[in-house]
């Protein structure tokens, strides 16, 4: 039989969806206390998208050292100090720091 080639759009469809779902799979595993699972999930769906073409949700945190996807409160520490927002792996001690220039002039 011939190989069905599939359509860029189809293969990133296809991409997100699961992208979505190990990420929805790696935040329960996190939950659970599971990171072992969790690590796994992320780093496939970081495979999975790079294959497809596809990005990551701009919504999902992980840590970028230990692939634990972040949850405020159960596995990391949010803190704003000036004009960053740093967020802090409880897992491997890794601090990643965001800045928010643009919010605090919008506010004043």
């Amino acid at each position: 039989m011939a190989k069905r080639h599939l359509s860029r759009n189809a293969v990133r469809d296809i991409g997100t969806a699961r992208v979505e779902t190990l990420l929805r799979l790696s935040q329960e595993a996190v939950r659970a206390g599971r990171g072992d699972r969790a690590r796994r999930y992320v780093g496939l769906a970081r495979t999975i998208g790079m294959k497809a073409q596809v990005s990551l949700p701009p919504d999902f945190r992980y840590c970028r050292r230990c692939l634990l996807p972040l949850i405020p409160g159960l596995n990391c520490t949010v803190r704003l100090t000036g004009h960053k927002v740093v967020c802090g792996c409880r897992e491997c001690g890794a601090v990643r720091r965001r800045p928010y220039l643009k919010e605090q002039k919008n506010h004043d």
